[in-house]
């Protein structure tokens, strides 16, 4: 699952690797990329925030990994916690004040504020349930918060499959292509919660077979 996880922030993270150089690099002012000159600092922590966040929180998925670094998990989910907010938040900021690229209508900024905010009270909803020492309730949001996190990664392969059929999208199609990336995300994390809160525990699991 880790591995799965980082294969698919791989676009993400390239894509921002990218951008970052572009910005610290002296790269050529385009009608594309001015806004992020005229205002670096949120893409920045945009960018630094949803790597952390994509690369610390594949870790979390590997229960033998935590079984053997029990500190780790307490220490990396405060951090995770943080890049998580700091991706969400400047997420929005963009949204709301960059201009608009060419391509990017009302319905794409309508599902990023939408998912944006989304993810925001998924990990204020999980950070609250684990300080109440609800596990279960922390575990399901935070999965959520991350698949939404990771939509970037699905989103590249939806385009993808939309771009060898058909060619590029337009403002439409791509704002739902988008949209189906998170979507897809959040289905896959309702299936993992949904099939973890099946599991028995183990002291149930022992009941059963005596009885």
């Amino acid at each position: 699952m880790p591995a799965a996880l980082i294969v698919l922030s791989a676009v993400p993270v390239i894509a921002g690797a990218v951008r970052l150089t572009e910005l610290t690099g002296g790269a050529e002012i385009t009608p594309e990329n001015a806004r992020f000159f005229a205002v670096p600092l949120p893409v920045v922590l945009h960018i630094l925030g949803a790597i952390l966040y994509g690369v610390l929180g594949a870790f979390q998925f590997a229960p033998g990994f935590r079984r053997r670094r029990p500190g780790w998990h307490r220490v990396a989910g405060r951090v995770l916690v943080s890049c998580g907010l700091v991706a969400g938040l400047s997420g929005l900021w963009m949204t709301l004040l960059y201009p608009r690229p060419v391509g990017d209508g009302d319905l794409l900024a309508g599902f990023r504020l939408l998912f944006g905010s989304a993810m925001v009270l998924c990990i204020v909803l999980g950070f609250a349930a684990i300080r109440r020492r609800n596990v279960a309730r922390h575990r399901a949001w935070m999965i959520r918060g991350y698949a939404i996190g990771m939509g970037a990664g699905t989103q590249a392969l939806t385009h993808l499959f939309w771009f060898l059929i058909f060619g590029p999208p337009g403002e439409f199609p791509r704002a739902l292509l988008v949209a189906a990336g998170w979507v897809i995300n959040l289905a896959a994390a309702e299936w993992i919660i949904r099939r973890r809160s099946a599991q028995p525990a183990p002291a149930q699991f022992l009941t059963r077979l005596v009885s």
